[in-house]
C-alpha cells in the first residue's frame, strides 16, 4: 500500500488570497487521493500497518499572475478561525526518545498543511518527560515532533499534561507513583476510599510531599526546563501552550472517571474531597464558620457516580439548596478555582516574555444541565444552579492571569443527547462563552471526541460563526480513525467550507477554470519513500 503526498508551491488561482496556497494530491492505492481540494477515498486505511509506504513527493509550479476576482466582497482568509488538529496521544515513545506512528505522522502533516490547516497540538506528558528522578527531563522525542513540524511549515501548540492516561497508558512519573504507593493521600479519594491515581490532588498543591517539593514548584521546574529546551521554537513555530489543570488536563475534580453501569445514563457523578488533605482543609473551614459538623465530610445523601439526581441531596428543595449546601458548595469550588489560580498565574509568570498565549481547558459537564440543580457541574467543582451563575468566577480566573479559555464539546447538539439526562450543551456553552465576552476572555474550541458525532461538523461551524469570536479551533485527533474513509473526506469538505471565500456572483471561477489551473503545474519532482514500522 503506498500514499503519495504532492505539493505544489506558488500556483496562484486567480485570488490573491488563494495566490500562494499549495495545491495537493495525495493518491493511495485503493485508498484515497486529494486533488485540488477535492478528496476521493476506495478502501479502508490503517494508521499503523506494517509494510505501509508513504510517498512524500513535491512538485513545483511557476506563479500564474491573477487576472481577476482582486475586488472586494469575499472573506479574507485572515479573518476565520485558525484551524489545529490534535497529534495521536502516543506520539512520543514512553522512554522519549523515539516517536510511534513516525512515517505516518510525517505524512499526516503534509496532508493537513495542503489542506490549509494552521498547525496541530502536541500533548506533553509529564510521566514521559520527567519519567524516572525529579529534576531529570528528556525532551528529545518531543523536539523532534517540533522540528518536524516546522519543517512542514506548520505551528505547534503544545499541551503540558501534568495528568495520567488509561487509553494510551500513560501513568505520572515512576517516581512520583512510588511516593503515592506509601502517601496514597496525595490521590483524591471519593467516598467510598477509592483513590484517583491519574493526578495529584489539589489540596497537596503547597505541601512538600514530593521529594520535599511542592507540586507547584514541581511543575514549575518542569515549565522552566521546557521554556530553555525549546526556546528556538518559541513565538515562532509554537505560538500556544495549555497547561494541564485536573483530569484529562481540564479544570475539574474527577467527579465522573467511571462508567455509568448500563452504559448509557450519565449519572451525577461524586465530589472528591475525602483525601486525608482535603478533609483536613474542610474541617478548618467548617470551624471557622463555626459549624465544625459540617466539615466531617461531604454530603451524606449525594447520589453515586451513574446514580441519576432524583433523590437526596440534589432533589428540587434538598439539602443543596440549605445554608450547608451553600457552605459545602461554595468550599468546593473555590478549592478548584484556586488550584486553577496557582497553575494560570504559574504559567503567565514563566512564559509570559515568550511570545507565546497560555490557554486553559474548562469541560462542559452539559448532563443534567435542564435541572435546578445541576449536579454533573457541582460534582465538577462548578457552582452553577439555577439560583447562581458558576461561571462568572472562572472567567474571571482566566482575566485575571491573562489566559485564554479552551471550550470542547463544540460539536455537540442538544438534539442529539438523551432526553433522560436533561442534557444541554448548546445551553451551557452559551452561558460560559457568554461570561467569557463579559471578562474579555478569548475562547478556543475543540470537539468532544475522536470518533466524530452525529451533526458535529454542522454543529462546529455553527458555533464557529454567528457572534461568536474563536481564536481557533482545535480538532481531535490525528489516528486511524481521522484519516479512514468514514471520516477524512467530511474533515477535507469541513476545512474547505471554513476557507471558503465568499465571492459575490460574479467572482465566481469560470467553468472549465479549475481544470486548466493543474496544466499550469510543471514537473520538477523530487520524492522521499519511508517504511512505515
Amino acid at each position: 500500500m503506498e500514499i503519495s503526498v504532492i505539493g505544489s508551491s506558488q500556483a496562484k488561482l486567480g485570488m490573491p488570497e488563494l495566490g500562494n496556497r499549495e495545491l495537493g494530491f495525495i493518491n493511495l492505492k485503493d485508498g484515497f487521493r486529494v486533488s485540488n481540494d477535492r478528496v476521493c477515498f476506495g478502501k479502508n486505511i490503517r494508521w499503523k500497518k506494517a509494510g505501509m509506504r508513504f510517498t512524500l513527493r513535491a512538485i513545483q509550479s511557476e506563479p500564474v499572475q491573477a487576472e481577476k476576482h482582486s475586488g472586494a466582497g469575499r472573506r479574507s482568509k485572515s479573518d476565520g478561525v485558525r484551524l489545529f488538529v490534535g497529534l495521536p496521544l502516543d506520539a512520543v515513545s514512553k522512554d522519549c526518545n523515539s516517536l510511534n506512528h513516525a512515517r505516518a505522522i510525517a505524512a499526516g502533516l503534509k496532508a493537513l498543511k495542503l489542506l490549509g490547516v494552521e498547525g496541530v497540538e502536541l500533548p506533553v506528558w509529564w510521566g514521559i518527560v520527567e519519567k524516572d528522578a525529579a529534576g531529570k527531563y528528556d525532551w528529545s522525542g518531543y523536539l523532534a515532533i517540533a522540528e518536524m513540524v516546522q519543517k512542514v511549515g506548520l505551528k505547534l501548540h503544545v499541551t503540558l499534561c501534568f495528568h495520567g492516561s488509561t487509553k494510551p497508558n500513560i501513568p505520572l512519573p515512576n517516581w512520583v507513583t512510588r511516593i503515592g504507593e506509601s502517601q496514597p493521600n496525595i490521590y483524591f479519594k471519593d467516598r467510598s476510599g477509592q483513590h484517583y491515581k491519574e493526578c495529584l490532588s489539589l489540596a497537596v498543591d503547597n505541601l512538600p510531599v514530593l521529594d520535599g517539593k511542592t507540586p507547584i514548584q514541581v511543575y514549575q521546574s518542569f515549565c522552566e526546563s521546557f521554556k530553555s529546551s525549546f526556546s528556538p521554537f518559541m513565538g515562532s513555530t509554537i505560538t500556544g501552550i495549555s497547561m494541564g489543570l485536573g483530569p484529562d488536563g481540564e479544570l475539574r475534580y474527577p467527579s465522573h472517571h467511571r462508567l455509568s453501569s448500563d452504559g448509557k445514563t450519565q449519572g451525577v457523578g461524586e465530589f472528591q474531597c475525602y483525601d486525608q488533605n482535603m478533609l483536613s482543609v474542610l474541617k478548618q473551614h467548617a470551624e471557622a464558620s463555626g459549624n465544625p459538623l459540617w466539615g466531617l465530610g461531604g454530603p451524606h445523601d449525594a447520589p453515586t457516580y451513574d446514580q441519576p439526581p432524583f433523590s437526596g441531596f440534589f432533589m428540587d428543595g434538598a439539602s443543596w439548596e440549605s445554608p450547608y449546601g451553600d457552605f459545602f458548595l461554595s468550599w468546593y469550588s473555590k478549592q478548584l478555582m484556586a488550584h486553577g489560580d496557582r497553575i494560570l498565574s504559574l504559567a503567565s509568570s514563566t512564559f509570559g516574555d515568550t511570545g507565546v498565549t497560555v490557554y486553559g481547558k474548562v469541560p462542559l459537564m452539559h448532563s443534567w444541565y435542564g435541572t435546578r440543580s445541576h449536579p454533573s457541574e457541582l460534582t465538577a467543582g462548578f457552582y452553577n444552579t439555577a439560583k447562581g451563575d458558576g461561571y462568572e468566577p472562572v472567567a474571571e480566573l482566566f482575566a485575571r492571569n491573562s489566559c485564554k479559555m479552551i471550550l470542547p464539546g463544540m460539536d455537540l447538539s442538544d438534539a442529539y443527547q438523551p432526553n433522560e439526562t436533561h442534557s444541554s450543551p448548546e445551553l451551557l456553552l452559551a452561558q460560559i462563552m457568554a461570561a467569557c465576552k463579559k471578562h474579555g476572555v478569548q475562547v478556543s474550541g475543540q470537539n468532544s471526541s475522536e470518533s466524530a458525532v452525529l451533526g458535529g461538523f454542522e454543529q462546529i461551524k455553527k458555533n464557529l460563526g454567528g457572534d461568536n469570536v474563536l481564536d481557533l479551533f482545535t480538532y481531535q485527533r490525528m489516528g486511524a480513525y481521522f484519516f479512514s474513509p468514514d471520516h477524512f473526506p467530511s474533515f477535507t469538505e469541513f476545512v474547505r467550507s471554513l476557507n471558503q471565500p465568499e465571492l459575490h456572483s460574479d467572482d465566481l471561477p469560470i467553468a472549465g477554470e479549475e481544470e486548466g489551473t493543474q496544466s499550469m503545474i510543471t514537473s520538477q519532482e523530487s520524492s522521499v519513500s519511508m517504511q512505515a514500522a
